[in-house]
């Protein structure tokens, strides 16, 4: 009975402390203005949709084998007979009570399953080429400051340079012609190859891998430029700090000062930027799913706005922002591990 007692005040003293710890508020706090800026921005994005002329049923009238008849009753399937106010509020409502995001009118498809196939491959895109830019950005980052004003510095800011100057299609279409040139060398189109179901687990992977490779350079160019620029000129700043003259005054090695004391201080404002590096490789990945014909969210999107399919639009568009909401969230609680004296009130 004691024991039994003593389990449950150690229950509910742990419960009490998850609900008033920092993070717990934090989090739940972000989430509840995660859902009033979906709803602003849906209602928004809805409301400039319908500026657009015309709408999906207007292309079908091009068709003579579609009589009117038949128009009028695909207008009233998808509720396009009403007013865009008395549309949007049907289609959230039906979110909110069914968790039901519409039909797709040329897929004729629910639109959340569209959106289950094809959001992996974007993030699975997105995350890759972080990765990528990350390992590559932050070294040659640290080299340049470490070398500043030396050749191999030079060197680095012009690469860096050329790469934030060359905009994204670009450099698709430059990697599509090498893809041309190296023929068969690096896959172009679809993210598997043919006999993709014939091959092991582990040969799916190499073969996802592999056609990975080319859209992964492409979205990684103009990030990685960038980020390696700002690392540069984070830690020349924190090098300048007295604290940093003080720890090579005491003869400290060069790389425990460089590494451990000022990369500590120097990486905050980077890991801020996570988050919006995650939406800006989500809004490059459109481009480069579109040049390498990757079966990922950024196409849907754009065959969605061409065919003005209006809930497969709303729903993308959607998407697009939580992946932002959550890519923010969680550069704000990484920064907050990276450093625990940040208080996550503060980061709002």
């Amino acid at each position: 009975m004691t024991s039994t007692k003593i389990s449950l005040e150690t229950g509910r003293d742990w419960l009490i402390g998850l609900v008033t710890s920092e993070t717990f508020v934090y989090v739940a706090k972000r989430l509840l203005q995660a859902l009033l800026t979906l709803l602003l921005a849906s209602a928004l994005s809805f409301f400039i949709i319908q500026l657009a002329p015309g709408d999906y049923v207007d292309t079908l009238r091009q068709n003579p084998k579609i009589s009117p008849e038949r128009i009028e009753e695909i207008k009233r399937q998808f509720g396009l007979d009403k007013s865009w106010p008395e549309q949007f509020g049907l289609w959230l409502w039906r979110i909110l009570t069914k968790g039901d995001f519409g039909t797709s009118f040329i897929y004729q498809r629910s639109v959340a399953s569209l959106l289950w196939e094809r959001v992996p491959a974007t993030l699975l895109l997105a995350i890759a080429s972080l990765i990528v830019t990350w390992a590559i950005a932050i070294p040659l980052g640290i080299f340049a400051a470490v070398k500043q004003n030396k050749p191999a510095d030079r060197i680095l800011q012009v690469i860096s340079y050329a790469g934030q100057g060359f905009p994204s299609f670009i450099t698709a279409l430059a990697l599509l012609v090498l893809a041309q040139i190296t023929s068969p060398f690096f896959p172009v189109g679809s993210m598997t190859s043919i006999n993709h179901s014939e091959l092991s687990w582990f040969g799916r992977i190499l073969d996802i891998g592999w056609h990975m490779i080319l859209p992964t350079i492409a979205l990684s160019i103009t990030s990685f430029a960038g980020l390696q620029r700002i690392t540069r000129g984070e830690l020349l700043d924190v090098l300048r700090q007295d604290y940093i003259q003080t720890a090579r005054a005491k003869g400290l090695p060069e790389n425990r000062v460089i590494y451990v004391h000022a990369l500590r201080n120097a990486i905050n404002p980077l890991i801020t930027l996570l988050g919006f590096e995650l939406a800006g490789l989500l809004n490059g990945a459109f481009i480069a799913e579109f040049f390498f014909n990757w079966p990922g969210l950024g196409r849907l999107a754009l065959q969605a706005l061409q065919a003005q399919d209006l809930y497969l639009l709303m729903a993308s568009l959607v998407m697009g922002a939580v992946l932002l909401i959550v890519g923010n969230l969680i550069a704000d609680l990484m920064l907050k591990a990276a450093d625990p004296r940040i208080r996550l009130e503060n980061l709002n």
